[in-house]
């Protein structure tokens, strides 16, 4: 009985090594669409607030604090999409979204669609003035019955072949007496710029509010639910060493070819040939290995990277992945 207890206990903690050693599946998450309801954005806002971008860092959130996916951070995914000239019009294109995917070395990217922002309020008078905000009572003495509707759907999709590996869609509904869809939040003192932070307490304790993070937080749970259907991306990288000096070494291919900050590649040194006798085409190299470098930073087309271990580097000496 006790060495079946302790082999149960083995193999427990053994299956519980194999998961920690599994990494996390990396994803993006381009800001979601909103064109269809732009116009009751702005109604609800009176501005043109982009909804999407606030719905899409209310999901980062939501998905950092879960822990099962990696999150490219926001300034890295801004960067390709500026160098990339990515429209807003591409939000929903999985074969766009799969183009940045590829350049940030995600296993996969996430887009979505707002369908529905806004509400309805429903205005019984009980005596007093009270003006109407962009015909949804924003204040007034009239009794009113204030009802907000958020709903969305989000793709993740493959950026090897632009297949949409799983769907997950979200809605929230609030409604309250005697305020607005703006009302409720008892610290709300509205937006600056255009631009309202969708996760904080002032504006989800909104009635627009509210039914945003019910969305969200739908939503989340299941682009979650979605992580099995991911297959890690194993990308082999080979390039060469660019540049070397006392402080690292630049390769020649970045994160066009999937190279991120922290890969692991080994640096090898030709040192024989093999040629095809009958056309001279090189059709071998044999190598021995120098060291081992870590990237540090990436852009499109070159990376930095330190030296891990080894030591008299040369420009033109050949690099290959070793772990990602």
């Amino acid at each position: 009985m006790r060495k079946a207890i302790q082999l149960a206990v083995i193999v427990l903690l053994g299956t519980a090594l194999l998961h920690g050693a599994e990494r996390k599946k990396r994803v993006a998450i381009l800001d979601f669409d909103y064109g269809t309801v732009r116009s009751q954005a702005q109604a609800a806002f009176q501005t043109d607030v982009d909804v999407g971008k606030g719905i899409t860092n209310l999901l980062v959130k939501y998905l950092v604090k879960d822990g099962t996916y990696s999150v490219i951070e926001r300034q890295a995914l801004d960067k390709i999409l500026a160098e990339q000239n990515f429209s807003n019009s591409d939000r929903a294109n999985p074969l766009s979204a799969a183009k940045i995917g590829k350049l940030l070395g995600v296993d996969a990217i996430i887009v979505g669609v707002i369908t529905q922002f806004g509400g309805e309020n429903k205005d019984t008078k009980v005596g007093g003035g009270g003006g109407g905000w962009g015909g949804l009572g924003f204040g007034g003495f009239s009794h009113k019955k204030s009802k907000a509707i958020v709903s969305m759907d989000a793709r993740i999709v493959d950026i090897d072949t632009g297949e949409i590996l799983a769907v997950a869609d979200g809605k929230g509904e609030s409604q309250r007496e005697s305020t607005s869809l703006l009302g409720g939040g008892s610290n709300w003192h509205g937006f600056g710029g255009g631009g309202v932070d969708f996760g904080s307490s002032d504006f989800q304790e909104t009635i627009i509010g509210e039914a945003v993070k019910k969305a969200v937080e739908q939503l989340s749970a299941g682009v979650i639910a979605g992580a099995p259907k991911l297959q890690a991306r194993q990308v082999v990288v080979e390039g060469m060493l660019a540049f070397v000096d006392a402080n690292g070494v630049v390769l020649n291919v970045g994160s066009k070819v999937g190279l991120k900050p922290g890969d692991k590649l080994s640096v090898e040194r030709v040192t024989r040939e093999v040629k095809n006798p009958a056309t001279g085409a090189v059709i071998r190299r044999m190598t021995s290995q120098v060291g081992t470098v870590e990237v540090t930073d990436v852009d499109a087309e070159s990376a930095g990277a330190k030296v891990v271990s080894g030591s008299g580097f040369k420009v033109g000496d050949m690099v290959k992945t070793v772990t990602q």
